[in-house]
C-alpha cells in the first residue's frame, strides 16, 4: 500500500509541476491560423516563453502570442511596431517612422489596402501576420496592450521536418 501512495504522490507531483512550468514559464501552443504563414503554417506547434516579458518589452520583429480583444481566442502575430513608433500602410508596403520596411519572411512582398498612420501608444504593440493579405491583426482592432500578450513564441516544435527557431 505504502509503494502505492508513493506512486500516487510522485504522479501527483508532477503533474503539478508540469502546470506551474507551463503557466509560468513555456507553454506549447499550437496555430490555428494561417496569418502567420509561411512562417508558421496551420497545425505546426510552437514553445511560448511565458516570462520574458516580465523583465523586458516586446521588441519588433518579434513573434508574440496574446489574448485577441477581437475574437475573444489567443492569436499569434510579428510586433511591427512599439510604443511610440508611427505606423502606417501605403504604396503596397509597411511603413514604420516614415521608413519601408524590408520583410523577407512575407507570404506576399504586396500588401493590399492602406492602413492610415496612428501613432502606437504607450503599453501597447502593433502586430501583424506575416500573411498580410490574410490576417486579422492591430489594422482591424488596433494595437495590443502588453498585459494581454502571453508571451514570445520562439520555436517551431512540431512537425520535427519543421523545426526552427523564431
Amino acid at each position: 500500500m505504502r509503494t502505492v501512495i508513493e506512486v500516487v504522490l510522485i504522479v501527483v507531483a508532477a503533474f503539478a509541476i508540469a502546470m506551474l512550468v507551463q503557466f509560468f514559464v513555456v507553454k506549447p501552443f499550437t496555430i490555428h491560423q494561417v496569418s502567420m504563414e509561411p512562417t508558421i503554417v496551420d497545425g505546426e506547434r510552437v514553445l511560448v516563453n511565458r516570462f520574458i516579458y516580465h523583465f523586458r518589452d516586446p521588441k519588433v520583429g518579434e513573434v508574440v502570442v496574446f489574448h485577441s480583444p477581437a475574437r475573444g481566442e489567443d492569436l499569434v502575430k510579428r510586433v511591427v511596431g512599439v510604443a511610440g513608433d508611427r505606423v502606417e500602410v501605403k504604396d503596397g508596403a509597411l511603413y514604420v517612422n516614415g521608413e519601408r520596411r524590408i520583410e523577407p519572411y512575407l507570404n506576399e512582398q504586396t500588401i493590399q489596402g492602406v492602413f492610415l498612420e496612428i501613432t502606437v501608444p504607450r503599453g501597447t504593440v502593433f502586430v501583424m501576420g506575416d500573411n498580410r493579405n490574410n490576417s486579422l491583426d492591430s489594422r482591424i482592432f488596433g494595437p495590443v496592450g502588453k498585459k494581454s500578450i502571453l508571451g514570445r513564441a520562439f520555436v517551431i516544435y512540431w512537425p520535427i521536418s519543421r523545426w526552427s527557431g523564431l
